[in-house]
């Protein structure tokens, strides 16, 4: 078993990111999904995510905030408002153009 599949090989202090990375694939709380740039939140990971989520909640509603939810798909005119704000993700951006065999009329983000 090489040094890779035991443990963390690259120390916080040096590169956070590549460390974190490791942290979470290492133990088990995310993984890659088929699509780039998507994860998978397994189960012990989807746990944490859960706990997190309820202890915010709570220290939210003793604030009086509450929570609402937003579409994931967002029409390229409506992004195009915030063209100084969505530039830098742009490249990143997946575009649903098609809902089955029918075109989209304006191309939406996700």
């Amino acid at each position: 078993m090489s040094k890779e599949d035991v443990g963390i090989t690259v120390s916080k202090k040096d590169d956070f990111s590549e460390w974190y990375t490791q942290v979470v694939l290492k133990a088990k709380l995310a993984d890659y999904a088929p699509v780039k740039g998507l994860i998978v939140l397994r189960p012990d990971g989807y746990s944490i995510w859960e706990s997190l989520k309820s202890t915010f909640d709570k220290k939210f509603a003793k604030n009086g905030i509450r929570n609402g939810f937003l579409p994931v798909l967002i029409p390229e005119s409506l992004l195009g408002k915030e063209q100084k704000h969505f530039a830098g993700f742009n490249p990143e951006v997946f575009w649903v153009t098609h809902s089955g065999t029918n075109e989209v009329g304006d191309r939406l983000a996700l």
